[in-house]
């Protein structure tokens, strides 16, 4: 199963919006097939990759495979078929799929013709690795990262705005690979004006990279000119969300440069107001999306937040210090005592030089 996880890492950026799925056959104690989901739409999926390369091998053999096969027509015939005919004897599943398409049925179809099936093995390995497919079929939505880096103080820019940079060149790089493995990177209009991001992807290492990541606008007032690098759809596509609030001529001289653009209602609470960020998530899983990652800024990260719509935060820690004037990375009113704050649980630390990376899961609205 491990190296069914690992195959499937590997076609992590190739498949999206199908899981990204490993598989491997095993012989008489021997490896003799592995394989990972191909490029979507009509690549192969992982356990038809792996009953390939094992050939008359898997004969009575057993597979492993990260996610329950499909036992559906989509774009590829049901994997449930192939494993049939090629005659295999048992199927270890690390979790079941919740696709409503699949749901269990896999499985089903399996021991209906005496093929032996467990589940369960690298379940939470499983589960951690497709976290976004999973929020994305269980909810309807893209799962949302919350991307942000923080000074040692918590601060996200000195008192002046600047933030170049406040963590270092591997930190910037780990972020830039982070970008690569979403579908979809969201920015707010105040950042769109601030800072004119490109929010393209840059110097990755690892698996190519198919499709850059959608770039995503959120202005419901349509304050932001298409005159900036967003408005290069060439490098990278554009999604400009907006509301019934944005100005007709704004919104055809985004679509003029390339941009599609989208209307969503207008939200107004205790928490601010602005595009409403529940239907966007909607907009952009049906879209395809898994994986959308915020950047900004900190009004943005906080609104998410206070929606509890954030999935995974991820905090890049510089070796900085930007003080009490320094501007807050995260724009929370926060509660009124500790008692009363939210705690995050955290997944993972890693050390990028003299920085580190946090990753958190959050547990409902702050």
């Amino acid at each position: 199963m491990d190296i069914a996880v690992e195959a499937a890492h590997r076609a992590r950026r190739r498949v999206a919006p199908w899981p990204h799925v490993g598989a491997a056959v095993v012989a008489d104690g021997q490896l003799v097939g592995s394989g990972a989901t191909g490029q979507y739409p009509f690549g192969p999926h992982a356990e038809v990759a792996a009953l390939a390369e094992a050939g008359s091998r898997s004969s009575g053999a057993t597979l492993y495979c990260t996610l329950e096969p499909c036992n559906h027509h989509g774009n590829t015939p049901p994997c449930t078929e192939a494993i049939i005919e090629a005659g295999i004897a048992s199927v270890v599943v690390a979790i079941e799929d919740p696709d409503p398409l699949v749901a269990g049925k896999g499985v089903t179809r399996l021991r209906q013709h005496g093929i032996e099936v467990s589940v369960g093995l690298r379940g939470e390995v499983v589960a951690d690795q497709l976290n976004s497919y999973l929020i994305h079929r269980k909810l309807g939505r893209s799962a949302c990262i919350a991307k942000v880096a923080l000074s040692l103080d918590g601060r996200t820019a000195a008192s002046d705005g600047s933030s170049r940079w406040i963590t270092g060149e591997l930190a910037r790089s780990n972020s830039h690979e982070l970008r690569a493995d979403s579908q979809a990177v969201i920015v707010g209009a105040g950042t769109a004006i601030a800072d004119d991001p490109a929010l393209t992807v840059r110097d990755v290492t690892g698996p190519p990279l198919v499709w850059p990541p959608l770039r995503v606008l959120l202005d419901a007032r349509g304050r932001v000119k298409p005159n900036g690098k967003l408005a290069d759809t060439v490098r990278a596509p554009t999604l400009v969300v907006v509301t019934d609030l944005a100005p007709k001529d704004n919104i055809d001289a985004w679509v003029d440069c390339g941009a599609t653009v989208e209307t969503v209602n207008f939200i107004a609470d205790d928490h601010g107001s602005g595009v409403d960020l529940s239907a966007t998530l909607e907009l952009l899983g049906s879209k395809g999306v898994l994986q959308a990652m915020v950047e900004g800024g900190s009004q943005l990260h906080g609104a998410f937040l206070q929606a509890g719509l954030v999935d995974r935060v991820v905090a890049y820690i510089g070796n900085t210090l930007l003080g009490a004037r320094g501007l807050a990375g995260f724009g929370l009113g926060g509660p009124d005592t500790i008692s009363a704050s939210r705690r995050l649980q955290l997944k993972s630390v890693l050390q990028l030089g003299d920085d580190v990376r946090l990753d958190y899961s959050p547990k409902g609205a702050f």
